[in-house]
């Protein structure tokens, strides 16, 4: 069931005029209801969450640009690293005296050069993440979690990235600061429209030609963070995956609405799934069990080849508070707000 285009029963969606009184034009956003389409305020509020965020990598980055995360390359930079044996060439500036002294053989520090990381956001709106049972479609919470780790990645001198992959690919080269971000939310914002989500074939090649494309534009040494609900994932793109994992620090989002977590009370629904209409019936145990089984199968596929390829899996409902829940599951390890000196 891909309940993509059940848009038009959400309560209150579309905003009704009083009868008989005249009323301006609307602008685009203001027919439908906040829930339905991500908007460019809900987005920038999402940075109030942004020093709550650690998106620390597991693995040096390799970016050549300066920055504030270790890397691969060394060189004198903010924080010691180890002291050697002193050889020909060694700048006398970073001699370690004090164990110099101390062993009577001439020593010299190395330094960590700290480099900056891209963080790549890719988004998959394929038709079925117009959708939404309740608290939000999956559309707009997967832009609003975007939107919130692109204000924390800015906050700690990171550049942002994007691929978006709705009706095509839209590719977003990396750039840093609060400038990134909001280049960001105005993709994003075009891009949730549920109007055009809803009427947009589906991409040429599913989930697995995005994965590709991301993998040619990706830099080795970035983080990616993958978000959608990952229907279509299969063997191939947990080769897709590895690759990716191979060269960059990955962690994947799933979007989840509670009708992917449990049958709906028993009756007859009418429902529309790849713009055919039909009938979903749960008036039988059977029928329910089937239904939770389908949905239980495929968490569990998109959970083993995660972890296969030693990707961390968050999850996000539609229910959520995506702030609150990204706190949870990313948020700094003491507690508090992590400062930077790279400003937004």
């Amino acid at each position: 069931m891909d309940g993509s285009t059940v848009l038009a029963s959400i309560p209150g969606w579309r905003r009704r005029s009083q009868p008989g009184k005249p009323v301006a034009a609307p602008r685009p956003q203001e027919v439908l209801n906040p829930a339905t389409w991500a908007t460019a305020q809900d987005l920038i509020q999402m940075q109030r969450y942004a020093g709550r965020i650690d998106l620390t990598r597991t693995r040096p980055a390799r970016a050549q640009r300066g920055g504030n995360h270790e890397s691969r390359f060394r060189g004198r930079g903010m924080d010691y690293r180890e002291s050697r044996a002193y050889q020909a060439g060694d700048d006398v500036r970073s001699i370690d005296w004090r164990l110099t002294a101390r062993t009577g053989a001439a020593h010299t520090k190395l330094y960590q050069e700290e480099r900056e990381r891209p963080v790549i956001l890719f988004l998959d709106l394929h038709p079925g993440m117009f959708f939404g049972s309740r608290g939000a479609l999956k559309s707009v919470i997967a832009a609003r979690a975007a939107a919130l780790i692109a204000w924390a990645a800015a906050a700690h001198g990171d550049r942002i990235g994007a691929i978006v992959s709705s009706d095509g690919h839209r590719d977003l080269q990396a750039r840093g600061g609060k400038h990134g971000v909001l280049r960001l939310i105005r993709e994003l914002v075009e891009r949730t429209d549920p109007r055009k989500g809803l009427e947009a074939p589906a991409s040429t090649g599913g989930l697995n030609a995005a994965l590709g494309r991301l993998r040619r534009v990706s830099r080795p040494g970035s983080l990616i963070v993958l978000l959608g609900d990952y229907y279509g994932i299969d063997g191939e793109s947990s080769d897709h995956l590895l690759h990716l994992r191979q060269h960059s620090d990955v962690v994947a989002i799933q979007i989840v609405d509670p009708l992917e977590l449990a049958s709906p009370a028993g009756a007859r629904y009418g429902v529309i799934a790849a713009g055919v209409p039909g009938i979903l019936d749960t008036r039988a145990a059977s029928a329910q069990r089937a239904y939770e089984s389908y949905f239980r199968r495929h968490h569990q596929a998109v959970a083993s080849i995660l972890r296969s390829r030693a990707i961390p899996l968050l999850r996000i409902g539609t229910e959520d508070d995506v702030g609150a829940a990204l706190c949870r599951q990313l948020g700094t390890s003491d507690g508090h707000r992590r400062t930077s000196r790279h400003a937004a």
